[in-house]
């Protein structure tokens, strides 16, 4: 065993296994784990059944765990207990996930668009996927161009839709058609549908 490691203590069909994993700061692991998964304290004490004050305190170092904690800890976290002891990687497997139940994204909504974000919890997206309806009916509805930064996946939902772009044709889109693009290109969309459309769009933040 290098230095730098130590021996965690499982049981492994029903014997015990000892397993060498590089020595770090537990706290800080478990800080790290829970904040990836965009947990609070609370939400995270709960998945794992332990006090939020007895999670707080296994974080900021104030207490050793049992093994059972343990066990509990990376039960919520849905990882196996050496990994509690093991150095972050760039190819681990964080297992964050996000439901978002049909209705209950976070509402936006401006006077061309109305966005519900969804996977709203999760911190530190990498895509930003909503789901909007078009209100719009005219180009003239837009005060210029939409713009921002990274690219953008279009996908209709329901009606037909107009994407209006920058540097090409407008091209009309219906149920099941889809448009990637620029978002740093302007961009507009409108219903050409007696009711609003309804779309998905997914952005990208990088």
């Amino acid at each position: 065993m290098s230095e730098g490691e130590h021996l965690i203590r499982i049981m492994r069909d029903g014997q015990r296994v000892e397993t060498p994993v590089t020595q770090l700061d537990l706290g800080a692991r478990v800080r790290e784990l829970r904040k990836a998964r965009g947990w609070t304290l609370e939400q995270a004490a709960t998945e794992a059944g332990l006090a939020r004050s007895t999670l707080s305190k296994i974080e900021n170092g104030q207490m050793s765990p049992t093994y059972e904690a343990l066990k509990k800890l990376a039960g919520g976290l849905a990882i196996s207990v050496p990994q509690l002891f093991t150095p972050p990687s760039r190819h681990q497997v964080m297992g964050r996930m996000a439901v978002t139940k049909s209705g209950e994204g976070q509402a936006h909504p401006t006077t061309t668009y109305e966005h519900e974000l969804l996977a709203a919890g999760l911190v530190q997206k990498t895509m930003l996927p909503y789901r909007a309806t078009i209100r719009a009916r005219s180009f003239d509805d837009f005060d210029g161009w939409v713009r921002h930064d990274g690219e953008e996946f279009l996908y209709v939902l329901t009606g037909i839709v107009r994407l209006y772009t920058e540097f090409y044709e407008a091209v009309d889109l219906r149920r099941g058609d889809s448009a990637y693009y620029d978002a740093s290109m302007g961009h507009n969309l409108i219903s050409t549908s007696d009711d609003d459309a309804t779309v998905l769009w997914v952005t990208s933040l990088t």
